[in-house]
């Protein structure tokens, strides 16, 4: 497909997105069901098309004064794509198989892509109701983190310890140029190609034989300054599919004993599979079972509780550029109940002298410092434990990841901006001895 066909195959896809308002995921596999001609380069490229249009959709609307799907992805080759006005013609310019020339409104428009005098949700791109919610966590500096939450996310995976050494992965892995990470000691980074498009990675051999996992950085990082001991009694409160859930093994060595749990049974399903390829042989599953307290034979027992909790994914933006224009009030209101219920069941297990991990993906304070000053109210035995101690399980570069997180009373937030991961916070808590 000619670079001007992927781009009238984007503006379908949008299209068909915004129809029938679906995950921008589903829409691309229909379209490449009913386009068996399109090769694995073209889907790539077309998603890459469409994903870096979700990432700056506000932007794109407000330089092309209308959010059709047209005018988005013609915005987006200039406020993300940085393509000038002549290079935009070229590919819109009514031959076979391309978009429509350019209207007059649009050349105009496209000559000058300004966002000078945008307002800030425009200019750092996501919902205009989150703007009061980011201006809390952020102030001035929310259109900068909103930027960096609208560029591409690089590849990060984790190196399992259970199975390899960095060092080892690291030259397994070097035909995809990995870097090592900036802060973890087990994370190698691969930078995308320009169109965003990954390596198959499920396909290497270190992946099949449990070397290495897909985890971000920060995802990564949430778990190290949990801080699991080997030989502890630790709970994974809600696993889901288990990525936490494995680096806690592999941080404890395998010994002691981790409890993996999720409130719904169908998001533990793939953990069982991760469990056997990641060699660990430490971690008992209690999935729910009815009515029953499939976890009641661990309370107070507990040296550490994580609680990975649901939110409104603010953090990983980057990854999932559509997720954030689905979110709604209605969702975060939902999600802070639920928040504020796990927590209360996690303070259950945790013995006198315990800890309670809290972990969110999102940089919502309403998710974040809101949940802990809440919890804190509720149990006084608890008192947050200071990040300065909490970054000491990174070693010498603890310090230097406080330093560049955003640090509050509550905890740290890591975003893009500031750290180069996904949005993460993280709180430790301990239960008075």
């Amino acid at each position: 497909m000619t670079p001007s066909a992927r781009l009238s195959a984007a503006i379908e896809v949008l299209t068909d997105l915004a129809a029938r308002r679906r995950p921008a995921g589903d829409s691309l596999k229909d379209w490449g069901l009913s386009h068996r001609f399109a090769g694995s380069g073209d889907r790539a490229a077309i998603a890459g098309l469409i994903f870096d249009t979700l990432r700056r959709r506000a932007s794109s609307a407000y330089v092309m004064g209308a959010d059709e799907p047209r005018a988005l992805v013609l915005g987006m080759l200039a406020v993300m794509r940085n393509l000038d006005l002549a290079a935009i013609e070229r590919l819109a310019d009514g031959s076979r198989f391309a978009p429509a020339p350019l209207s007059e409104d649009e050349r105009t428009r496209l000559a000058d892509p300004s966002l000078e005098k945008a307002a800030p949700w425009v200019k750092g791109d996501y919902s205009q109701w989150l703007d009061p919610h980011l201006n809390r966590t952020f102030g001035e500096e929310r259109v900068e983190e909103g930027r960096a939450l609208a560029a591409r996310a690089p590849l990060d995976l984790r190196v399992n310890t259970l199975a390899a050494t960095p060092e080892a992965t690291l030259q397994d892995l070097a035909h995809l140029s990995p870097e090592p990470g900036r802060w973890s000691p087990l994370t190698m980074r691969i930078l995308l190609d320009a169109e965003g498009k990954a390596p198959p990675l499920t396909s290497e051999t270190a992946f099949v034989k449990g070397a290495v996992e897909v985890q971000d950085e920060g995802s990564q990082i949430a778990a190290i300054l949990a801080a699991p001991i080997p030989g502890s009694q630790v709970l994974d409160l809600c696993a889901g599919a288990g990525g936490k859930t494995l680096e806690l093994a592999a941080l404890m060595d395998n010994k002691g004993q981790l409890y993996a749990h999720d409130s719904d049974i169908r998001r533990l399903k793939p953990i069982h599979e991760r469990l056997q390829r990641a060699h660990v042989r430490n971690v008992q599953v209690r999935a729910p079972r009815g009515a029953a307290d499939v976890l009641e034979d661990l309370e107070g027992r507990m040296d550490l509780v994580l609680v990975d909790a649901p939110c409104t994914g603010t953090g990983t933006w980057r990854r999932n550029p559509d997720a954030k224009w689905r979110v709604r009030p209605g969702a975060l209101a939902e999600r802070t109940a639920d928040q504020a219920k796990i927590l209360d069941d996690a303070a259950r297990f945790v013995r006198p002298g315990g800890r309670i991990a809290y972990v969110t993906c999102s940089l919502l304070d309403d998710e974040n410092g809101a949940q802990i000053r809440g919890f804190l109210e509720r149990h006084g035995d608890f008192a947050v434990v200071p990040a300065v101690e909490t970054v000491l399980a990174l070693g010498s570069r603890g310090l230097e990841l406080k330093a560049a997180a955003l640090e509050s009373p509550e905890g740290l937030l890591m975003t893009p901006r500031r750290t180069g991961t996904d949005g993460f916070f993280v709180s430790v808590l301990k239960r008075a001895a």
